[in-house]
């Protein structure tokens, strides 16, 4: 949207400069993008007239001019001049001597023996086009002596907006005007509407078949109406300024309208309409096959969605884009058929698009028009037509629909409150409001507003709490940081191990992994898991694959077989994958993650002699897998693992999995040269890792005891060491077991079980004394609930 800044001032003039209006109109949404000056600086030029003309003595296309450049003492001044279009009664702006234009600089001089006392000027010689033909010509009216810039309004500034889709309100001037007024506080004059008083009774009846698409079109008949005449100077140079050119009087008065109003208006020469005065408008879609020649001389094919202006014969133009050249109004038209309407958004949106090329009314159309503006365009455009043009209007015809809906919104002041972070008070949310020219009323801290015409962006409570912002000034909003009452929650020091994390542990420790089917011969289920009802496949791929797993264990034991057949004698596999039950015809799946080791602890080297692989190896593979928590060890019976070379892990008491050696019938059915360790975990027991806390070190050195005991086969060894370490005393860091030891030199049914404690002080370094009692605490602990004896 481009307008003059002194257009806009005659409608408001607010106590800013330029620059300062352009800044606070830019604070408050309507980004002005460009300010220019309307011409480059020049001076001492002036109105002048010429008042004879002769030929150069010396030279054919140059002509001695006597000039009256409006002196006191009405003396002419002599100019030599070259332009074509030089002749005797035109006005021409005159620069005089000591004129600094845009590149030059005026002096006396002669040229070929002739004195010039000055210059004629074109546009271009004044910076005001890039090109020009000769001299620019000015009215006949225009004051002779007048300062040429003050007669052509050169102290002027342009205005660029870069407006945002949803402030169509703004693509008139004095929609522009009036954010101006609302935004500084400042006395709004808008031109006055008269309604025009009919001097014929001529009408043009108008038809609307889809009135949802055209919801209101005005139209009137002129009559008499003269072209001939030329566009005034001061609408013409507002149009140049807001960046539409001169086409003829009556299309320049339309074209004055939409900057002025923001309302786009069409002129039909009513000669052209059929049947003349007892013809009609219809409004309504395009039939197929339809062709219309556009203003642009583009011949387009009509598309069913297209709404058109037609009569009774055919289109006449695309509405709310484009006019047809057809019924255009051109030079000789007397006869005018004027329309002003609102036309739905909707209709109108992406037409522009599909034709290649884009509108003013287009742009307008598409973005939503003040529907309350459209009979006062009309009126305005009628005055002006008159005024100009001369000639005669008839009465207004029309049809009105339903048009959109005003609803009344809602806004809470202390929703304003919220949003915005300052309290402004009833009295300024209404003078804010008063300011915009919003219809509202006020009932205990609750606005009801109604949305104006004008505003299409205007519907909820946010958009009116966004204008009161917009008004007040957002740099007028205090920045402050957000504020609340906050507390840290208990949070456990845990953190997630992903199963891929859990895969490279494993890794490292030289395990590779495996995916198999989760479809599995139904005999790996009983010898496994002792599992007589798994979940059955009603169509299984083979026969050896006809049930579901609930144990990782035989797809392992498959693998480890076929790498036998194939020389691999050492075996180091593990698999992640789901298990599924059947538990009473209620299906459950788990994750488990199982491993399978068989042959040597190490690879075959020279560095150490080759052992296989024991269970021992395979408990501290699991231990590194839930470091830096503890596992405890039960014994535990399986259906596939050794009777006696068993156990259960517990994870805080939680069942966590199992791990021993492959049950000896097993081996055997399975024909194993040697025995396999398998595990399998629940993914579950995995999945978290309390944080290590940190711990004190100490200085001072530590104090080593070993303590052996005698006890029944029966006890456990973690037994005795879960009482020790309940009964501990601080001083104590560390109890271990190292050496157990059953046959001869002990009592039948007894065992010698050896532990290794540390002892050791952060504080101090320890005395024998606190060594002993300790160390005696322990003993009794075992004495009284196991029955130990010292083994001497």
């Amino acid at each position: 949207m481009r307008f003059s800044e002194n257009w806009l001032r005659m409608l408001v003039n607010p106590p800013y400069s330029s620059n300062e209006l352009a800044q606070v109109l830019t604070m408050a949404g309507l980004e002005v993008e460009n300010v220019e000056a309307v011409a480059p600086p020049f001076d001492n030029v002036v109105v002048a007239e010429v008042i004879s003309i002769q030929k150069h003595p010396d030279a054919d296309r140059l002509n001695v001019c006597q000039v009256d450049t409006g002196t006191t003492d009405n003396k002419l001044i002599q100019v030599v001049c070259g332009a074509p279009n030089v002749e005797v009664g035109v006005k021409v702006p005159c620069a005089l001597i000591g004129a600094r234009l845009p590149d030059i600089v005026i002096k006396q001089s002669k040229l070929r023996g002739v004195e010039s006392l000055g210059m004629l000027c074109s546009a271009k010689e004044l910076g005001l086009s890039e090109k020009a033909e000769g001299l620019l010509l000015l009215p006949k009216d225009a004051p002779n002596g007048m300062s040429f810039r003050e007669f052509y309004a050169l102290d002027d500034q342009i205005f660029t907006l870069k407006l945002t889709p949803n402030r169509a309100d703004c693509l008139g001037i004095l929609g522009v005007a009036r954010e101006v007024a609302a935004i500084t506080a400042t006395d709004f004059v808008p031109p006055e509407i008269e309604s025009v008083k009919s001097e014929i009774n001529n009408t043009l009846p108008v038809y609307v078949e889809k009135p949802e698409a055209c919801p209101l079109y005005y139209g009137r008949v002129m009559h008499e109406v003269s072209l001939a005449v030329a566009t005034p100077l001061w609408m013409t140079q507002r149009l140049e300024r807001g960046g539409v050119r001169a086409i003829n009087v009556v299309v320049d008065i339309l074209n004055y309208i939409m900057l002025e109003m923001g309302q786009p208006m069409h002129a039909f020469d009513l000669a052209k309409i059929k049947d003349g005065q007892a013809g009609k408008i219809l409004v309504r879609y395009a039939k197929k096959g339809e062709h219309l020649e556009l203003l642009n001389g583009q011949k387009i094919e009509l598309q069913p969605d297209m709404l058109v202006i037609a009569d009774e014969n055919e289109p006449l133009a695309l509405a709310g884009i484009m006019g047809g050249i057809e019924s255009s109004v051109q030079l000789g038209t007397t006869d005018l058929f004027l329309e002003s309407a609102f036309f739905s958004p909707e209709v109108i949106s992406g037409k522009s698009f599909h034709l290649g090329f884009s509108t003013d009314a287009a742009h307008r159309f598409e973005r939503g028009v003040d529907f309350a503006v459209a009979r006062d365009a009309l009126e305005r455009a009628t005055h002006l037509i008159l005024s100009i043009c001369g000639g005669k209007a008839g009465p207004i015809t029309g049809v009105k629909n339903l048009l959109p809906n005003r609803d009344v919104v809602k806004v809470r002041l202390e929703r304003i409150k919220q949003l915005l972070g300052i309290d402004l008070g009833s009295g300024q949310i209404s003078e804010i409001f008063k300011r915009l020219r919003f219809n509202f009323s006020v009932d205990d801290d609750v606005f009801y507003v109604i949305p104006p015409s004008y505003r299409f962006d205007l519907a909820i409570e946010e958009d009116f709490i966004e204008e009161v912002a917009r008004i007040y000034g957002y740099d007028h909003i205090p920045a402050s940081l957000p504020r609340a009452e906050m507390s840290m929650l208990p949070e456990s020091e845990v953190i997630n191990l992903s199963p891929g994390r859990l895969k490279e542990i494993l890794m490292c420790r030289d395990y590779q992994e495996v995916i198999n089917y989760a479809f599995v011969d139904a005999n790996w289920e009983l010898d496994f898991a002792n599992n007589a009802a798994p979940v059955v496949l009603k169509n299984p791929i083979a026969s050896q694959m006809s049930v579901m797993r609930s144990s990782l264990i035989g797809g392992l034991m498959a693998n480890l077989q076929f790498n036998l057949n194939r020389k691999q004698t050492r075996v180091r596999i593990f698999e992640v994958g789901c298990c599924f039950m059947n538990n009473q015809g209620h299906y459950q799946q788990t994750e488990n993650i199982a491993g399978l080791c068989y042959g040597n602890a190490a690879p075959e080297q020279w560095g150490q002699p080759a052992r296989n692989i024991d269970f021992f190896d395979v408990k501290m593979d699991l231990e590194s897998l839930f470091w830096p928590e503890q596992l405890r060890f039960e014994k535990f019976i399986h259906p596939a693992l050794h009777p006696g070379k068993s156990a259960q892990l517990y994870r805080n008491k939680e069942i966590a999995g199992w791990l021993g050696e492959l049950h000896p019938h097993l081996q055997r059915k399975y024909d194993l040269p040697r025995s396999a360790i398998l595990f399998e975990l629940h993914i579950d027991s995995l999945s978290t890792r309390t944080l290590p806390k940190v711990k004190k070190l100490s200085k001072f050195p530590p104090v080593q005891r070993d303590i052996a005991i005698v006890v029944d086969n029966h006890i456990s060894a973690q037994e005795l060491l879960d009482s020790m370490n309940a009964e501990k005393v601080d001083i104590i860091s560390e109890i271990h077991l190292f050496d157990i030891y059953s046959g001869k030199g002990m009592e039948a049914g007894k065992k010698s079980l050896a532990f290794r404690i540390l002892l050791q002080d952060t504080e101090k370094t320890l005395v024998d004394k606190e060594v002993e009692e300790a160390i005696a605490k322990l003993l009794n602990v075992l004495e009284s609930k196991y029955n130990a004896k010292l083994r001497r």
